[in-house]
């Protein structure tokens, strides 16, 4: 698909109404196809300032590029759908690139990265009746939970909310829940087993039901911690990218274990899939997709199931 910036900001110009006018006759699909699991490519970074890959600071700003990237994934065989901010789905609407696809939106962008408001991460993005209006399939959150800063319970409270109101609407809520701290002005993310179990536990709690609500998870830093720390809940759960860096086969391999497991769906991923450290969009796309498949395999496989007790920031 030939992308052009000129052509889409010329319809967005003269014609705002064919954002709804594309959304309405969009093609949808259910969440879950045939295989029972879901691939999703990510791409809401930059509405929180979050441009870089790698050591490129500003590599998510050429917008051109990253909706050819996006194409190029979505048209990959076993890739579901996207995640991202209205403005690029509705730059992927215009272009057509969602037919048949799983859409979710994103719903808090507020938690700037860098600012010292980051974690009162407000609702700046969707709400869930824009969801509902536009007819896409779901919501995505990010719950940063840092005990240290009163600007989490203001996101934790707003999440509750957002639980609530989507579930009202029967749309399923991703939920991106992590135990955070400062550490030379950064957010950190904790990827201890104790902590990612602590952010599952509260996150599985939050509204007045969890019917709709999903996780969307960190790999632990040990990977073998992970069976025992998916037990803290019976919630479905898609595991995110997590960085790559240098050692893309580890990453893979970390992945791997992890699909095995049984609450696991699936996996949303970022950065690793569209800025991939080697290799193309196609090449790293399709890896995704393959150990997606194997996550399957080995989840129907005898010795699998008696295997399975011992296996062990933001999507990437």
């Amino acid at each position: 698909m030939t992308l052009s910036i000129p052509d889409l900001t010329s319809v967005r110009a003269r014609h705002p109404e064919a954002v709804a006018e594309a959304a309405a006759r969009r093609v949808r699909r259910p969440l879950l196809g045939d295989s029972g699991r879901l691939m999703i490519v990510a791409a809401d970074h930059p509405a929180r300032g979050a441009l870089g890959v790698g050591d490129r600071s500003l590599a998510m700003a050429n917008r051109a590029d990253l909706l050819e990237r996006l194409c190029t994934a979505l048209a990959r065989p076993g890739v579901d759908g996207v995640l991202a901010t209205a403005d690029v789905l509705e730059d992927l609407l215009l272009l057509g690139a969602l037919e048949g696809k799983v859409v979710m939106g994103s719903m808090n962008r507020g938690g700037l990265a860098g600012a010292s408001f980051e974690m009162d991460d407000r609702f700046t993005g969707h709400r869930a009746r824009d969801i509902a209006r536009l007819r896409f399939d779901a919501g995505k959150l990010l719950l940063r939970i840092d005990y240290d800063d009163p600007g989490s319970l203001t996101t934790l409270e707003a999440t509750a909310r957002a639980v609530d109101e989507m579930a009202e609407l029967r749309l399923p809520l991703f939920v991106e829940p992590f135990i955070s701290r400062r550490r030379g002005g950064r957010v950190v993310n904790d990827l201890s087993a104790g902590a990612v179990t602590r952010s599952i536990a509260i996150a599985s709690g939050l509204g007045g039901t969890s019917a709709y609500t999903w996780l969307k998870l960190p790999v632990t830093e040990d990977p073998d911690d992970m069976a025992e720390v998916l037990q803290t809940s019976t919630l479905p759960v898609v595991l995110l990218g997590g960085e790559v860096g240098d050692d893309q086969e580890g990453a893979y391999e970390r992945w791997r274990k992890a699909l095995r497991l049984p609450t696991v769906r699936g996996m949303v991923v970022g950065r690793s899939l569209l800025y991939p450290a080697t290799g193309t969009v196609e090449t790293a796309v399709d890896t995704a997709v393959s150990l997606l498949s194997e996550g399957v395999d080995a989840a129907v496989s005898p010795l699998s199931e008696g295997s399975e007790g011992s296996e062990g920031g933001e999507h990437r």
